[in-house]
């Protein structure tokens, strides 16, 4: 048997009326949205990280969303759980559902959104219900082999990051991932990184893109030498 709270949470999460709702909410507060991709090592959640320090943003990890709600022992929990078991994917819009649920709830109205839009699917279906695109992607390019040696470092061999499922993952982000990169670039939306530099190095760079350089404008009439010009 479920509690009430847990029928009331899945019944919010699953009807529709509630579903059109929140997307309304959402887009009238115009928040602003950043999806942050890279491959398994790339170090994107350690830069999330900072970037929220530093610029005011929410972090939402879709990863961490639905294992939170795979183990909140809801309706919706178990179905998501049942479907990790067999294999499947998540449809979209359930981790759509979550991540607005999340962005209502922040207060907040600046987002990372790490590890979706996973595929073209994902993309295409976060646009058609949320009615938001990104302001741009922060894309974190690192080789195989870099990553490769940062997760087996950082874990030390765990069985669940050997060097079979590192390159399975690996594989996954390039065939799935790699064509919503190409997407936004077409629409002059990737801001790029190269995310095998240390830590604070890429840090710089991200701080470049979310704080860029002021543009000043320089006026001066006919004649009038560099050293007279006003700046504005």
């Amino acid at each position: 048997m479920f509690s009430f709270d847990q029928i009331i949470h899945f019944a919010l999460l699953y009807s529709p009326l509630f579903f059109q709702d929140i997307s309304v909410r959402l887009a009238e507060k115009k928040p602003k949205v950043v999806f942050v991709l890279g491959g398994p090592g790339s170090g994107k959640g350690t830069q999330c990280e900072k970037i929220v320090q530093d610029f005011g943003y929410t972090h939402l990890s879709a990863g961490d969303l639905l294992r939170a709600e795979k183990n909140s022992g809801s309706e919706n929990g178990i179905m998501i759980q049942n479907m990790m078991n067999e294999g499947k994917i998540v449809p979209s819009e359930v981790t759509i559902k979550l991540l607005q649920k999340a962005m209502l709830e922040s207060g907040n109205d600046k987002f990372l959104i790490d590890g979706f839009p996973r595929n073209e699917e994902n993309r295409a279906a976060f646009e058609a219900v949320t009615k938001i695109e990104p302001e741009f992607v922060l894309y974190f390019n690192c080789s195989e082999k870099e990553m490769e040696r940062r997760i087996l470092n950082r874990n030390q061999g765990r069985e669940d990051d050997n060097i079979e499922t590192i390159r399975k993952r690996f594989k996954v982000f390039l065939e799935s991932s790699l064509p919503v990169i190409e997407y936004y670039k077409g629409k002059g939306k990737v801001r790029e990184i190269d995310a095998a530099k240390p830590v604070e190095e890429v840090f710089e760079e991200v701080k470049g893109i979310f704080n860029p350089p002021e543009v000043r404008k320089v006026v001066g009439g006919r004649g009038w030498g560099r050293g007279c010009c006003a700046i504005l």
